[in-house]
């Protein structure tokens, strides 16, 4: 512009503003200078609009005046790249940070490895990250600020504690799991012999722990992990920790091993070809292991497992840990069917090879090795029908409540018989327990907000010395309300989540087909099915059950 010019210093840093009033055209303002300077190859400089300013209000003063006059006005300069490095405080993570300077020199990953060096950061360092933070940055505009994540430690990995390891199977796994026939093919009607171990059986092994895995910071310096630590080993009932071994658990009597909880005990068993008239009803301390069937009206109660290899008919059975009935179990139910002639009750699960007529109440969960009809089932668990691995067996005609999905083939009969699920008493459960927590959570709340007030005016107070310490004594208390307040709300965090997980976790599942006649309920939310469906799914999402196709 005739009578504007822009010109670099002599040390190439500023830019200065040179007028000559006489030879000016047009009138001048900051936005005539402005379009100067960011159509000029100075446009990238940063630059000073109060100096602008200043010359302009000189330029207006010299027109004013009548008298032609030269001068030179500092309007701008050169800002190099910023460059900040930032380290976490644990020293496993660096930052750079870099404000892009006005007309300075190109960013380059020597400058950027030179300011790690400079923070003393060695080790973990991206060059990738570096090489995208310098592109980043050189692509952005003047001013403009590029952050990136540029060295990783690595944290230590404590070790694993040490781990138990069953030597021998329970019985139910044995049952579930049945043994291969062949190279090919499985042979449903050898489950394998059920385990009785005799004394000295190794029954438990107590693996080592993992020493963990050292870590490093991003300056080079080793962080030690932990070793894991050993778990204790307790033998339970009828065990004994070996004398040459002390990792290693033996049976100390003959009988049904049992492995739950990560405890580890031996069952005294008793073993019987067959419960009937001859034998007489059984009622024993321990593990009743019947090698034959159990016939009408006859008894078997136990306080551990109950193992059965034959067949059961209108019988009693109850046992404190699993029941298993290798063939099948019958009874006869009354028109109404209220009443059952064959009681199933466990404290664990209970397995059934197939079954009619059954009244089956468990803590665990229910299996059914083929079909299972017109029973009725209350069990805390799962009910699945037919191979562990492919529940493909027919359930019909039955009553279940439970607290986990049903799964098997089929589910329901082409005859229309009614199948009900019902999975409200776990919910109800849950519900009551969470209201009760959210209750006791609201007044302690209030409680230790109304506690914190008056405790915010007392410590405003000048305490008497003979008072301090019972002043103290009240913070201390009001600290402990909140802790407990604080571990209360973590705990009906957890209640939610357990709620959520049961609305997520009931479900039908038909892997072959699903008839007119299946009723699933939660609470006042019923479904029932009025069609036949292939191979289905039946969920609680949004509030309502929903129907969804098996692919």
């Amino acid at each position: 512009m005739l009578g504007v010019t822009l010109q670099i210093d002599e040390h190439d840093q500023y830019l200065d503003l040179m007028i000559s009033t006489q030879l000016i055209q047009k009138p001048l303002d900051l936005k005539v200078i402005r379009g100067l300077i960011d159509k000029s190859e100075f446009k990238e400089f940063f630059i000073f609009d109060e100096n602008i300013f200043d010359a302009i209000t000189n330029y207006k003063a010299a027109i004013k005046s009548n008298k032609p006059a030269s001068f030179t006005t500092r309007v701008g300069e050169r800002r190099q790249n910023e460059i900040k490095c930032r380290i976490q405080e644990d020293d496993l993570a660096a930052t750079l940070t870099v404000t892009r300077g006005y007309a300075g020199k190109p960013l380059t990953v020597e400058t950027l490895m030179q300011v790690l060096k400079d923070a003393k950061v060695v080790k973990g360092i991206g060059q990738k990250r570096i090489k995208r933070l310098v592109m980043q940055c050189n692509e952005s505009r003047p001013g403009d600020v590029c952050e990136e994540l540029v060295a990783k430690g690595l944290p230590p990995r404590n070790g694993r504690p040490s781990k138990l390891q069953p030597l021998v199977q329970n019985a139910l796994e044995r049952i579930l799991r049945p043994q291969q026939a062949g190279n090919t093919r499985v042979d449903m009607r050898n489950l394998g012999d059920v385990i009785c171990v005799k004394k000295g059986t190794e029954l438990l092994r107590r693996l080592a722990p993992t020493e963990g895995r050292t870590g490093y910071s991003i300056t080079g310096a080793k962080i030690r992990s932990k070793s894991g630590e050993w778990l204790k080993f307790r033998p339970g009932e009828g065990t004994i920790i070996s004398d040459k071994d002390e990792n290693l658990l033996l049976a100390d009597i003959s009988g049904m091993p049992k492995f739950k909880d990560q405890k580890m005990w031996v069952d005294d068993t008793f073993i019987s070809k067959g419960v009937n008239v001859g034998s007489g009803n059984v009622n024993y301390d321990g593990a009743v292991l019947v090698n034959g069937d159990v016939t009408e009206k006859m008894q078997i109660i136990a306080t551990g497992d109950v193992t059965i290899n034959g067949f059961v008919e209108s019988a009693y059975i109850q046992a404190g840990g699993d029941i298993i009935i290798t063939e099948g179990a019958m009874g006869k139910v009354n028109d109404s069917a209220t009443q059952y002639s064959t009681t199933l009750k466990a404290k664990g699960s209970v397995h059934v090879q197939h079954g009619q007529g059954l009244d089956i109440s468990c803590n665990g969960n229910v299996t059914i090795g083929r079909q299972l009809a017109y029973s009725r089932i209350t069990c805390k668990g799962e009910v699945s029908v037919g191979a562990i691995d492919n529940p493909n067996g027919n359930i019909f005609g039955c009553v279940i409540k439970c607290q986990n999905k049903v799964i098997a083939g089929t589910l329901g009969a082409i005859s229309g018989s009614n199948l009900s699920v019902d999975f409200s008493d776990g919910f109800n459960s849950l519900l009551e327990r969470k209201d009760t927590l959210d209750e006791l959570l609201r007044q302690i709340k209030q409680n230790n907000n109304r506690h914190k007030e008056r405790m915010n005016v007392i410590n405003t107070k000048m305490i008497p010395e003979d008072m301090k310490g019972r002043v103290d004594e009240a913070n201390e208390l009001v600290n402990n309300e909140t802790h407990l307040l604080q571990w209360l709300e973590s705990k009906a965090s957890e209640m939610k989540k357990l709620k959520d997980n049961y609305q997520n976790d009931i479900k039908l599942i038909a892997n072959k087909r699903l008839y007119p006649g299946v009723i699933v309920k939660l609470n006042n939310r019923t479904w029932r099915a009025e069609r036949e469906y292939d191979r289905a799914k039946i969920v609680f999402e949004g509030h309502q059950w929903q129907y969804e196709p098996l692919i």
